[in-house]
This record gives C-alpha cells, structure tokens and sequence, in this order.
C-alpha cells in the first residue's frame, strides 16, 4: 500500500464559468477567483474548517465534498483514507454557476495526490482530470478548473478529455452574480430531450467561432457567444438573468448565464469592465475578473 504524508498540503482552485453560450457541457474559462483548501492527516476525528462562501451551509464532516472527493481519489491510488482536517477558504458562490463544486472536487483530487508518496506516479494528470470529471458528472467546469486557461472538453471511449486553447490577453470578464442560487440539478432539469436540429446546428458553428473570438479574433464575442441550445430553456429558475443577458446583448456587450446560472458573464476588455460592472442590478455583486491561465495549484 502506498505511503501516506501528514502534510499539511494546499491546493487552490479557480472560479470557472463553462458553457459561455453555444459551448454546452464543452467550452469553459478558468477566472481569477481561487478558492483554497488545505489538508492534513490527523490521528483522529475528521475535521472540517470553512470559511466564507458556504460557511453556513455545508456539512462540517466526511461527507463535505472536498472530502468525498479526497475518498474517491486515495481509493484510486490504493490507499485507505486517513482522517483528515480541511481548512476550506471558500470566495467562489455556491450555486451560482461559477463552477464551486468542480473547484471543491479538484482541489480534493489534488490534496489526495499530494498526501501520497509518488501520488503523481500513480495519478497523473490525465488521471486526476478525468477523475474529477466523472465525480462531478460532466467536464465543462472541470477542465479548466484543473489545467487552467480556456478549455475543450469531450468524451471519447466513455472517458472524458480536455485540450486547451490559448486566450487573447485582450479579453477580460464581468461576473454578475445574483443574491439567490439556483441547483445545477434545477437548471439542468429544465433542459428538453430533443431539440430542432437548426438549433444544434446554429450552435455548433457559434461555438466553433468563440473558439476563435477567445483565441484571436474578440471583435466576434458578440457574435460568438449566441445560444439556442439551453439558456432560453432555463429561464422559469432564472428570469432576471436571462431579462439582464438580453438587455446587455442588445447593447453589443456579450452576456452569456455562466455555467447553469444564474449569474450572467460579460467577456468584454479592461476598457469597457468599469461600465460593465456598473449595470449590476440592485443587491447583485460585480466582479472584474481576469481570466485565469493558471489552473489548480498544489502548495506543500
């Protein structure tokens, strides 16, 4: 059996926001918003510390997610899981499509990698990829949650991959993030079995053209960012997001619902964020982030 380390280790983790229009449970963008947990193997019991985003709400024992992804992850490399104490600094949303499940299932995947002697021998990052996207049930967010930057997830053979894309350094984002959440599960569930092939269609080729739009050519986000496949669908669980989305688009300002919602991205430039930023409807939050190349980082 593998030798465990008592660390203690720290991983960070950043905000994601997938989808970003056309690019349905494919297209995701790490930002500059890091959530970090830290992990140690103690004698016993487990202890789970949270600070922040959630504080309030989520569980406080094994069951928390960061530690049900920590179980996954040691099972996968052959080891018992040990008690643990986890020290969660939580500043991404919950339920707000800013991608904090992912960033608490990869962070988990990670500290257990790294509380095991040759973790990265017997996971590498392939491995802990693709992990943490059948955990989390779809990799959108995943992906550039753990490797960073702009991403393009697929499933091939029933595993899910990644590659990435490099971002123009021209293009910033505005999170626009609403007082009340709406589940995953909710928005997701909304979503009709079939729909018109036209509107398949439609979005294949804008998603191939935010590729562009993100990689080179941002004059085209406007453009780029159209979808007929899922936010319309969406919009009983979250109506002032889809009325604010169509108010900004109809501006030239491409305003997308991040993720399942129900907060809405702009991507825009440093330029216009200032103005962005200030059309947050009374009792939102306005967050001008960067977005992110880095992605999850491991800290001993």
């Amino acid at each position: 059996m593998p030798t465990l380390l008592t660390g203690p280790v720290t991983a960070t983790v950043p905000a994601t926001s997938a989808n970003l229009g056309p690019g349905y449970d494919a297209l995701g963008v790490a930002l500059s918003l890091r959530d970090r947990v830290t992990a140690q193997v103690v004698d016993g019991p487990d202890e789970v510390l949270v600070t922040g985003e959630g504080a309030t709400t989520v569980p406080r024992d094994s069951t928390h997610l960061v530690h049900r992804s920590m179980q996954a992850a040691f099972e996968h490399m052959g080891c018992e899981t040990p008690a643990l104490r986890l020290t969660c600094e939580n500043v991404i949303p919950h339920g707000r499509g800013l991608g904090s499940s992912s960033a608490a299932i990869v962070a988990g995947v990670c500290l257990a990698r790294g509380l095991v002697a040759g973790g990265s021998l017997l996971m590498d990052d392939d491995a802990v990829f693709a992990l943490a996207a059948d955990l989390e049930g779809h990799p959108d967010n995943v992906a550039p949650a753990f490797y960073g930057g702009f991403t393009i997830a697929y499933a091939e053979a029933g595993r899910f991959h990644a590659v990435s894309v490099a971002l123009d350094p021209r293009v910033c984002a505005v999170a626009l993030v609403p007082p009340d959440p709406v589940e995953t599960t909710v928005a997701r569930a909304l979503l009709p079995a079939v729909v018109p092939h036209a509107d398949a269609a439609a979005n294949a080729g804008r998603a191939a053209l935010l590729v562009a739009a993100l990689s080179r050519q941002p004059e085209l986000l406007l453009a780029a960012t159209v979808d007929r496949l899922h936010q319309d669908y969406r919009e009983p669980a979250m109506p002032a997001s889809l009325d604010l989305v169509r108010t900004l688009r109809a501006e030239g300002l491409a305003a997308v619902v991040s993720g399942a919602g129900p907060s809405v991205l702009v991507l825009t430039d440093l330029g216009g964020a200032a103005a962005v930023a200030a059309r947050a409807p009374a009792g939102w939050r306005a967050w001008t982030l960067s977005l992110e190349t880095d992605g999850a980082r491991v800290e001993r």
